[in-house]
């Protein structure tokens, strides 16, 4: 018997479906339920990869007794945090403001009128380690409700008072200190070396997050001031991530983060937004420096996207799971897909070969029951023989039963997946990639986006939900049509990327102070209305936002949207000298800002290899920002291009800032030159 979750669009609700509690999807046919019956609501979130959503499902959820009890005493409602990440940000600040700390599943009791009063994570079946029971929970729950409603309605009325006390911080500092200047980013990367893991690269200890937003804002701060410190803080953690367990080394794809402090073991889920924004860093650092590895793991990354998460509409799917099928047990089980025996080497490679592959990927029991997560912990010596045993476990391997897919396209996610595919196609001279970030916009425009011009957050099997686009969906979104733009010279994605950021100045900009709030004024009221400019583990939708907003300013010449860029970005200056692992993108789009970007203009005839040698050299700038526009001569369409003749006859290249240009050249080296260009390849 399935409940009502088995006609939901989510793949982490439809895992619930056969559960014999009687879930609701989130909604006000919810509410309205548990006022009638003047029961509590159990919300409980989550998301299709998440390993302790699987364990609680199954210890508590598909438990008889435990969904009796919880069918008769509330109101119970499911939500994918994927696809509300709205709902899930109130409740979760919620949950780390009473608790401390936070994390998914999460579990909130809430009033009828959704005010929250009682929080948690993962609950066990049985007592543990000072935690209560699941059911031990609901009993208390319970009782309270029921014998101490008064008390209830108190905690639940203090606890809205703080949250919109909260709330109000960031749009009374926007904007107020101004936009961050050299000496903030200064101080922002100090403050991040007191916290840099010499030895073994990223931030703090364990568990350890790829600091993508900040990589790529010690990039470009390496790119303005020259900074070694900037730069080798990059290297070390590029290298220690790829040579790690977090990446793997025989299909490619980071996993969401490391247990431990030496990227050894991962929590094995890999997410969509993690491969996109680690290929872009990944890329750039190549373009930095020509370092070769990093070369190779960007490719391994887009060849792991179009591969493993690609739909057969031309999305990305979210995410892979964590689990998989163990063979030897019959169960499902953490990595199972992803770990290695000595034994189970040598019978894919032979007795030599596997002796050969235990050293070389450090098979040493790094992980549970004998088995390890391969590594690199240095280069092969015989690259021909690390790559045909790498072949050979790499199509072994794919005969194991592969982690579920959560195949669910988030508009937001694609815009990056999009955004990091055109620049590596480009820049590796990989037009398949580009391709494919084509078709991915393509399928955006088709099923995301309402005749109104509105975004809606997902879609499955080329279906859109019904869940409206938060502001990250519309800030990444147009950042993947900027970036086709930049490669292809295609107007039709400028114009699309405008459009988008006008909804955002309309219907998600505070006039008064310039912040940003994550949820449209027209969409549905919340106990608050979420705004944070603060990363987590992709940008903010505030600070995706004010990077969107600066580059458009950079091909239109546009004030209205450059101001409200800069106005966004005051928060930063606040934050990020005090908080940079979690400012990254607002301080990287703060370097942009800082750099002016520079705005760079190429023209010439589509065919001319001139003009290809121009905008490849405009494309491989390391100058933080950079905007780049390519077009025919007399282009009128983009306005960067506008009234740039050729050169004596020949494509030209102008660099600008704020539509004030030098002089125009036609050597490609030279204009990589004034741009800071990539350094030669190494060998």
């Amino acid at each position: 018997m399935v409940n009502r979750l088995a006609h939901a669009t989510s793949p982490y609700l439809q895992q619930h479906a056969e559960n014999p509690v009687d879930w609701w999807e989130w909604g006000p046919e919810a509410f309205a339920e548990a006022e009638r019956r003047d029961v509590p609501v159990l919300l409980s979130v989550g998301y299709a990869a998440c390993h302790w959503c699987h364990v609680m499902a199954h210890e508590s959820f598909e438990d008889e007794a435990v969904a009796g009890f919880l069918n008769e005493r509330f109101v119970a409602v499911k939500v994918d945090r994927e696809e509300r990440p709205d709902v899930d940000a109130v409740y979760m600040e919620a949950v780390q403001a009473a608790t401390g700390q936070g994390g998914w599943p999460m579990t909130v009791f809430l009033t009828p009128g959704k005010e929250p009063f009682y929080f948690g994570t993962y609950f066990p079946p049985e007592p543990r380690h000072g935690m209560p029971s699941f059911r031990q929970v609901l009993e208390g729950v319970d009782k309270a409700w029921t014998e101490r409603r008064d008390e209830v309605g108190e905690v639940a009325g203090r606890i809205g008072r703080d949250l919109a006390e909260r709330a109000s911080v960031y749009g009374v500092g926007s904007g107020v200190a101004g936009v961050p200047g050299a000496g903030e980013l200064h101080a922002a990367v100090v403050e991040l070396t007191r916290s840099f893991d010499q030895r073994r690269g990223g931030f703090g200890g364990a568990p350890k997050f790829p600091p993508s937003m900040v990589l790529e804002f010690l990039l470009r701060h390496h790119a303005r001031t020259g900074s070694g410190a900037a730069l080798q803080m990059v290297e070390r953690t590029c290298e220690a991530m790829a040579r790690g367990g977090i990446y793997d080394q025989l299909g490619g794809g980071f996993a969401r983060y490391a247990v431990d402090a030496t990227w050894t073991v991962p929590h094995f889920e890999k997410m969509l937004y993690d491969n996109a924004l680690l290929l872009r860093v990944y890329l750039h650092l190549w373009r930095a420096t020509g370092e070769p590895r990093a070369r190779r793991v960007a490719l391994e990354t887009a060849d792991f996207l179009l591969r493993e998460l690609r739909t057969p509409e031309g999305g990305f799917a979210s995410a892979l799971d964590a689990d998989s099928l163990d063979a030897a047990s019959g169960r499902n089980a953490e990595g199972a897909y992803y770990a290695w025996t000595p034994e189970q080497l040598e019978q894919v490679l032979g007795e030599a070969d596997a002796a050969l592959a235990v050293e070389l990927f450090d098979v040493t029991g790094t992980f549970e029951h004998g088995s390890s997560v391969l590594q690199l912990p240095e280069d092969p010596a015989d690259e021909g023989k690390y790559r045909e045993i790498r072949a050979k476990l790499f199509e072994a391997r794919a005969g194991r039963p592969a982690p579920a897919r959560d195949d669910k396209v988030v508009a937001a996610w694609n815009g990056l997946a999009v955004a990091a595919l055109a620049e590596a196609g480009a820049l590796l001279e990989r037009p398949d990639l580009v391709e494919a970030a084509e078709r991915a916009a393509d399928l955006l425009i088709a099923v995301h986006l309402t005749p109104e011009g509105r975004l809606l957050r997902t879609s499955r099997d080329g279906r859109a939900g019904a869940n409206a686009g938060v502001l990250e969906d519309y800030a990444d979104t147009a950042e993947g049509f900027l970036a086709l733009h930049a490669v292809t010279g295609e107007s039709s994605w400028l114009q699309l990327a405008g459009e988008l950021l006008d909804l955002v100045l309309l219907h998600f900009t505070d006039e008064a102070s310039g912040a940003l709030y994550d949820t449209a004024d027209d969409a549905e009221q919340l106990i608050r209305r979420p705004q944070d400019p603060t990363d987590n583990a992709a940008p903010s939708g505030w600070s995706a936002a004010a990077g969107t907003l600066l580059t458009y300013a950079g091909y239109t010449g546009s004030a209205r949207h450059r101001t409200a860029a800069e106005r966004a970005l005051g928060i930063v200056g606040t934050l990020g000298p005090r908080a940079p692992r979690f400012t990254g993108w607002g301080l990287a789009v703060a370097e942009a800002l800082l750099d002016g970007p520079r705005e760079v203009a190429v023209v010439g005839a589509a065919d001319d290899p001139g003009r290809a040698a121009l905008h490849l050299a405009a494309l491989r700038s390391t100058a933080p920002g950079a905007v780049v526009a390519v077009g025919e001569p007399g282009d009128t369409e983009v306005p960067l291009l506008a009234d740039r003749p050729l050169l004596d006859g020949r494509p030209a290249a102008y660099v600008c800032r704020h539509f004030v240009c030098d002089r125009p050249t036609a050597d490609a080296a030279e204009l990589a030159e004034r741009l800071g260009g990539a350094r030669e390849e190494r060998e």
